[in-house]
């Protein structure tokens, strides 16, 4: 047998291969989602007009963290460096077009979607992500950002009006699962009100979830997968092998409920890790676990009493699940590839308002952020997957 001959039977094994995986991976999420017809999760449609133009000729670069705080403002964390740009996208700023320029990095937005407060970047006292990630803002209005960069081994806090207030960690250290004074590339930051904690998803570079005091910085523990010691050596997700003891990472999110349960996303693996606040380890769920390009980004919960639902934002497979927050299974999704409104290019962090809206960022090209208007609750035979327009602008 000729090698060409060989080289097209194995690429067709290949591909005949990925794609039972993938229709496997589809029919698990429509098991999932036939559950029960009856039961009821939130619906949504895209707000097209959200938010307003910004000012000054300004553009978002790769759209990485957003954060509401109790006045239903968005903060919203970009990487604006030119870079991240086509040359032709920051015309202005090259002095080869009339547009545009790089916005900068922290942006506030109000309900509405009007700009109110722009800052960030480079200053005395701190040293500034060298790759911008997450972003959090404390109960007291302090807002708290992250870097993925390769010496972002710190956390900044400024006031929400871009005053530096303090540095957490020393700035330039390598990886150390095991470190109480610094971090590795934090993913994203989330705050416990009640117990006046910050639960650091770090993250890129560290494998674990680390905790440290609001007032003070001061740093408080920290645990790896199952609860387990962690460990800097990287391990490798196979879907259909057992699930790795560490995580692979990147720790992408570490989200505290109201019941005292910690919500961690292992994004490497496809799944979300649920642990008590002082790391043991209670349960774990799987999303789309054939996605090689990892499918749990970032998670919030639902604003009722009980957060009985988690949004699920899947950056491998451009769309949003809702899930049972007790069972962790997908009832229900919205989205897909695209440009148009309500579709996704890499949905990277998602956050929900005070009136159940969500709000998700995009990352790599697609520089975006967007606004999902709560419908209520619906039967899930009235979900529709794909883009969430109106029924009657769907033709």
């Amino acid at each position: 047998m000729s090698k060409t001959i060989k080289t097209l039977i194995s690429a067709s094994i290949a591909a005949a291969l990925l794609t039972g995986l993938y229709l496997g991976q589809s029919s698990l999420s429509d098991s999932a989602q036939a559950v029960s017809n009856d039961r009821m999760a939130p619906q949504f449609v895209v707000d097209p007009f959200w938010p307003q133009p910004l000012p000054n000729k300004w553009i978002l670069g790769r759209t990485i963290g957003i954060a509401v705080d109790e006045r239903d403002h968005l903060f919203v964390v970009h990487r604006d460096q030119d870079s991240m740009f086509m040359n032709q996208e920051i015309g202005l700023t090259l002095g080869r077009a009339e547009c545009c320029t790089a916005a900068p990095p922290i942006l506030e937005f109000d309900a509405a979607g009007n700009l109110v407060n722009a800052w960030g970047g480079p200053g005395e006292g701190y040293t500034w992500p060298e790759s911008n990630h997450g972003i959090e803002v404390a109960p007291d209005g302090n807002v708290w950002i992250g870097g993925n960069g390769g010496g972002d081994s710190h956390v900044l806090v400024f006031t929400r009006d871009g005053q530096f207030v303090r540095e957490i960690g020393i700035p330039g250290e390598p990886p150390n699962s095991l470190s109480t004074t610094s971090f590795s590339r934090v993913a994203e930051i989330a705050i416990d009100p009640i117990a006046n904690e910050a639960y650091f998803a770090d993250g890129y570079g560290n494998k674990r979830v680390a905790v440290v005091d609001v007032a003070t910085g001061a740093f408080k523990r920290f645990w790896g997968a199952y609860g387990n010691t962690p460990i800097d050596e990287r391990v490798v997700y196979v879907p259909g092998e057992p699930l790795p003891q560490q995580f692979v990472g990147p720790v992408h999110c570490a989200e505290p409920s109201r019941d005292g349960l910690i919500y961690v996303c292992d994004r490497g693996a496809d799944r979300i890790q649920v642990f008590r606040q002082d790391g043991t380890f209670v349960k774990e769920g799987q999303i789309a676990p054939l996605t090689l390009a990892g499918s749990t980004w970032d998670i919030a919960f639902s604003r009722d009493d009980e957060q009985e639902f988690l949004f699920v934002a899947d950056g491998g497979n451009f769309k949003v699940y809702i899930v049972d927050r007790e069972s962790l299974e997908v009832l229900a999704e919205f989205g897909d590839g695209g440009r148009q409104p309500g579709l996704f290019f890499a949905p990277h962090s998602i956050v929900v308002d005070s009136d159940g809206n969500i709000y998700t960022t995009e990352t790599y090209e697609g520089k975006r952020v967007q606004k999902f208007l709560n419908q209520g609750l619906k039967p899930l035979s009235e979900h529709r997957t794909g883009a969430p327009w109106p029924a009657e602008e769907l033709h």
